[in-house]
């Protein structure tokens, strides 16, 4: 077991009798959070969080408590160890909305799980507000001026100014402003969830269920339903996304004492659904274009696209002539196409061949290619687990061994600049039709360091360009 897997099963037994069969690591987020899951012998299963942000598990639990006492369907939390650092909730299975639509495809069912989503979503907003005590807020109280001129900012310079395109810094600025401005004067202020996408919306017996509104604050009600029906991924067509907006403004009227200004409230709408793209076009920037995670940058093309389709489609309902000269610029095809990576195919002849090897033992591998390309990149200069008793018969292979490598070391930041460098090398051995790239991985005794990154870039690889891939870990004598 992991420290942390040891910690986890020391606060479940303080909690449950129940025998842990085993605790799995699950796949992480973008956050810093590490989820676990227990599985029990009487068949129950339960979700454990690691999260060294106790500001952040402190909103959580203040804003689950809240949120329970108003029956909004959010998990219980059974126990939290006494740092605030770990704690076990209840489990909603691995069924998002996302997944489910991804499966199934636009149906009548799943648009009934978005429409049950939408109303508990009003209900958590409108009536969680009543008594919320947003000094529990991670960050600011209040999605107002200065938190929309950050989300623009985070856009301006995490992405649009990666694009070197020209602009007139001065009047983007001032566009920025009215924006801001605009949409802070917005009407109907409740509890605004802020990251409320279908990643984040479980279901469980045909019913959804939220997790992930710790970073929750006061805003504009319209803030979060753009969030989801503008999700790229999800990838709505129109009618749904009008269908479904209407569905919720008719949620929204039945909860609150007077009538809305539908006309108004759909305006101010457009407005939070183009800060929530801009918003997300900052974060995919962020950790794509500079933390170089694959999922993010491949995810940057549907972002434009997603712009493109609001620019053509929709209004606001102020001037910004520099914003929107800015916007369209950035989903032109080039630009899109600019983020599309090459794609391998069944024609494509390259084969990327990964190994791990020991500096000391075997030395650096011969290179077979016709043409000598290839790295050879020395992760010696990463922590070493073997020097750890615990790690010494393990391999990168092995799920402590993986945890130590991303929580005690830099392996993640090294991993981050090998990508740049090799995808430079994919993708002109991709279009140049080259069948061979080497890619080796040394450590002091190719055990975990070396086999750890090169099965990593593995993935990156195949996530990113479909390519082919060969992995052989010479000391440890598996292939794979």
């Amino acid at each position: 077991m992991s420290i942390h897997q040891s910690a986890i099963a020391h606060l479940f037994s303080l909690f449950s009798n129940d025998a842990i069969e085993h605790i799995q690591q699950l796949p992480q987020s973008g956050g810093d959070r590490v989820y676990f899951r227990i599985f029990t012998s009487t068949q129950q299963t339960y979700i454990a969080t690691v999260n060294n942000f106790v500001k952040e598990n402190e909103a959580f639990f203040y804003c689950t408590a809240h949120f329970k006492h108003i029956g909004a369907p959010v998990p219980t939390i059974f126990i939290k160890n006494d740092e605030g650092t770990i704690y076990i909730q209840e489990d909603f299975g691995d069924q998002s909305l996302l997944a489910i639509l991804e499966q199934e495809g636009p149906t009548d069912a799943v648009q009934l799980l978005y429409k049950k989503s939408l109303k508990a979503l009003a209900h958590l907003q409108i009536k969680g507000a009543v008594g919320f005590d947003y000094d529990n807020c991670i960050t600011s109280k209040v999605f107002g001026k200065q938190a929309i001129l950050s989300d623009l900012l985070y856009f301006k310079y995490y992405f649009l100014d990666t694009l070197k395109l020209p602009y007139d810094k001065e009047q983007l600025g001032a566009a920025f402003e009215v924006l801001s401005n605009y949409l802070h004067e917005a009407d109907y202020q409740f509890f605004m969830y802020r990251d409320f996408q279908s990643r984040n919306i479980m279901i469980k017996n045909g019913e959804p269920y939220f997790i992930d509104y710790q970073g929750g604050m006061m805003g504009a009600l319209q803030y979060d339903v753009a969030s989801l029906l503008w999700q790229a991924k999800a990838h709505l067509n129109d009618d749904w996304k009008h269908d479904l907006f209407k569905y919720y403004r008719d949620c929204v009227a039945e909860l609150l004492p007077t009538p809305i200004d539908a006309h108004r409230f759909e305006s101010q709408y457009n407005g939070f659904v183009l800060i929530r793209l801009l918003q997300v076009l900052g974060a995919y920037g962020f950790r794509g274009l500079f933390e170089r995670k694959a999922h993010f940058l491949t995810s940057i093309p549907m972002a434009l696209e997603n712009l493109r389709s609001f620019m053509q489609h929709y209004r606001i309902g102020i001037d910004v002539p520099e914003l929107e000269k800015v916007l369209n610029a950035i989903t032109t095809d080039d630009v899109i196409h600019r983020f599309k990576p090459i794609r391998a195919t069944k024609e494509t002849p390259l084969v990327v061949h990964i190994k791990s090897f020991s500096f000391l033992k075997s030395g650096y591998p011969k290179n077979v290619s016709d043409n000598g390309g290839g790295f050879v990149f020395d992760c010696r200069g990463i922590l070493n687990p073997g020097r750890i008793e615990q790690h010494k018969k393990e391999t990168g292979r092995d799920k402590p061994v993986q945890i130590y490598l991303q929580e005690k070391t830099r392996m993640e930041e090294f991993l981050a600049g090998v990508y740049s460098v090799v995808d430079i090398a994919v993708e002109d051995y991709i279009q140049r039709n080259f069948e061979v790239l080497e890619v080796n991985f040394g450590c002091t005794g190719g055990q975990h360091r070396s086999v750890y990154a090169a099965d990593a870039l593995a993935r990156h690889l195949k996530n990113k360009y479909g390519v082919a891939t060969t992995i052989k870990h010479i000391e440890q004598n598996f292939d794979n």
